[in-house]
């Protein structure tokens, strides 16, 4: 299991709730197993998000191993130019 919290605008696509418990052996599977825990993040998710993992950050690194009793971060898709 890992412990992901999510930042910024998430949380409040996720309902209020900033904290999940998910198990997940890679990012895409992660991500997966968070929307169906909460549908209405499910399109939030979609759309693209950055994951910090115990530190590091991944963007489309679907395939990229979430390592056991890591700590994750889910934060927006940064735009900008």
């Amino acid at each position: 299991m890992v412990r992901v919290q999510l930042g910024g605008t998430l949380k409040s696509a996720a309902g209020g709730t900033s904290e999940f418990e998910i198990e997940a052996a890679t990012i895409r599977e992660l991500l997966d197993r968070l929307g169906e825990q909460c549908p209405k993040l499910a399109p939030v998710l979609e759309r693209g998000v950055a994951v910090a993992i115990d530190g590091q950050i991944y963007r489309a690194a679907w395939f990229q191993p979430v390592p056991p009793d890591s700590e994750v971060f889910i934060l927006p898709r940064m735009t900008g130019g």
